[in-house]
């Protein structure tokens, strides 16, 4: 266990040292003064030639489409049939149970167990 806590403490010292030299030399940078960058001269536009022009493609003669026949639509019960009975079922008989038996309670209070003196001590300090 204190080898991980070393560990991160280790790893916490390195993160923090690094980032002192980040903001280091970012401030650093903050404080040069840029330096003179040279003009660049203009440089020509090239010109592109056109584009080809796209061939004419022969249109191809597509058939119409099929028509969709018109079927018989089929009919559709609005009643619903009445249900079955249900049969009925003869009474069933009684059972009697016997009485629950009586469960012995367990007691609350635990018996105190006696604890022997420690023994003398042999020299004294």
């Amino acid at each position: 266990m204190a080898y991980h806590s070393f560990f991160v403490i280790t790893l916490f010292i390195a993160l923090s040292l690094s980032s002192m030299d980040f903001g280091l030399a970012g401030r650093h940078l903050l404080q040069t003064t840029q330096p003179a960058v040279p003009n660049l001269p203009t440089l020509p536009k090239p010109t592109l030639p056109p584009l080809p022009s796209l061939p004419n493609m022969p249109q191809g003669n597509v058939p119409p489409l099929p028509t969709i026949p018109n079927l018989p639509q089929p009919s559709i019960p609005t009643t619903l049939p009445p249900l079955p009975s249900i049969p009925t079922i003869s009474s069933i008989p009684q059972v009697t149970l016997p009485p629950m038996p009586n469960i012995p309670s367990i007691p609350n209070v635990f018996p105190s167990i006696p604890f022997f003196s420690p023994p003398p001590a042999s020299t004294s300090p």
